[in-house]
Formats: structure tokens, sequence, C-alpha cells
């Protein structure tokens, strides 16, 4: 547990320092962290026989990264993983190894966990960056919390049981409903902004705290599928890149979703 708890401090260290630097700190941060997952994907999915084009998925992250820093539009980041479709399929013809599985998960892993790093890249050039990480992290972060004690204490029905046996309905529910605390904290430190009022911090949160569930359980999925327990030991006591970002790939983007729906709204 101290290794654990200090690792975490460490990181969430790490991550802050980036974040308020700029927003090419924030940008690449966020390609660095895409590289790890990339690379830990691509070493299970080696150790299980099968050989993906790694660098079509990393050539379509470096790309994000630069329409990033220079400020494009949502549609031309979705023409570059388009284009990176294209690219893994052709690769996929003209080698051998990365055709038949190597090619189906070269198209797997630029759909996950590829696109959500491409829109956590585009989040943090926007406007409203901060808001949307303060309110997925801690949201994300007090769910799993509590859902780990709710679990424990009150836990009797499985909740995938085919993906995640530890997990209970009881446990995603007291996560879910302690998110809430996220909305609130959010709230209190975002309040000179007037289109985040408290029932969209709470709304959000709620959401937030959901999609993160769902993003652990995706990639619980994604391990059973490769036959591992973690991606890597990169960070100890709590396993690789992939282990940690899971639920945020998810929440990050939902609470962005959220404050732009409250935000016209609130207009």
């Amino acid at each position: 547990m101290k290794k654990r708890l200090i690792s975490a401090a460490v990181l969430i260290i790490c991550s802050l320092t980036c974040f308020f630097i700029s927003e090419i700190t924030r940008v690449l941060f966020f390609a660095a962290s895409a590289g790890l997952c990339i690379y830990e994907y691509s070493n299970a999915l080696n150790k299980n026989g099968v050989y993906c084009s790694l660098w079509v998925m990393y050539a379509c992250m470096a790309v994000q990264a630069l329409l990033a820093l220079i400020g494009t539009d949502l549609g031309v980041y979705l023409a570059v993983y388009v284009g990176a479709v294209y690219l893994a399929l052709t690769v996929g013809i003209i080698n051998a190894r990365a055709s038949g599985r190597g090619a189906e998960y070269t198209l797997a892993g630029l759909a996950y966990p590829c696109l959500p790093f491409s829109m956590l890249m585009f989040i943090s050039v926007s406007s409203i960056w901060f808001e949307t990480i303060a309110l997925a992290c801690l949201s994300t972060w007090a769910c799993d919390s509590f859902a780990l004690f709710g679990g424990k204490l009150f836990g009797k029905h499985k909740l995938a049981p085919n993906v995640s046996p530890n997990k209970t309905i009881e446990g995603s529910v007291c996560g879910a409903v302690m998110s809430l605390l996220g909305g609130l904290v959010t709230f209190f430190i975002m309040k000179q902004n007037h289109f985040v009022p408290l029932w969209v911090c709470l709304a959000a949160s709620f959401v937030a705290s959901t999609f993160g569930q769902i993003g652990d359980l995706a990639e619980s999925l994604l391990k059973r599928m490769l036959n591992i327990k973690d991606f890597s030991n990169l960070i100890p006591g709590h396993g690789g890149m992939f282990d940690r970002a899971d639920s945020l790939l998810f929440s990050i983007p939902a609470t962005y979703l959220c404050l732009r729906i409250a935000e016209m709204i609130v207009k």
C-alpha cells in the first residue's frame, strides 16, 4: 500500500506540473502517455504471438499532437484518424506479419487507446481544459476509492463477473454516488466561471464516474482477451500506464461533452 501511495503521489505531481506549465507540456504529456500505452499494448500482443503495426499508431499520435499544438478543428483530427485506419489496412496487405489478426489488432489499437488520447490532446488546448480535467479526475478518483470500499462492505451482486469478478453492483453504486463529492469540490474551485453552476458539476461528475467505470471494465475486458493481469509494471503498485489511464480515457471526453452542452444551455 505504501508503494502504491508513493507512486500515485509522484504521478499526480508530475501530471500537475505538465498541466500548468503550458499548452505544449499538456499536449506532450498526453502524447507521451499515449506512446507508453501503445507500447504496452503492442508488447502484450507480441507475447500472444500477434504482430501489430506499432509505427502506424505512433505516427497517428505524433500527427494528432502536432495538430493540437498548431490549433485545428475537430474535423482535421478525424481526417487524420481515418487516414491512419487506411494506412493500417495497407500495411496489413503489404506486410505478412501485420496481416490477419495483426491488422485487426492495429485497428483496435487505433480505436483504443489512440482515439481517446487524440480527444484528450484536443481537450487539453481547449478553453475549458482545466474545468474538464479537474472535474473528471476528482469524480473518477472518488468513484474508484468509494467503489472499492463499498464493494468490500456491501458487495453481494457481481457487476460484470465475466470481465472483472471482484467488482459488485453495490460498489459501483457507492462509487457513482460518492463521485458527486468530486463535482461539489470542482464547483467551489470553479465558481468564478458563471457557466459551471452546481447542477452542471454534479451531473457531469455522475457522468464522469459512470464512463470511468465503463473504461475500467473495457480495459479489464482487453486484458482478459490478451490473458494478462497488468499491461506492465512501470508504475509500482499500479501496473502500467494503460492500467492507470483506462478510466480517464472515458471520463475526460464525457465530462468535456457535458460541460460544452451545459455551456450552450446556460448561455
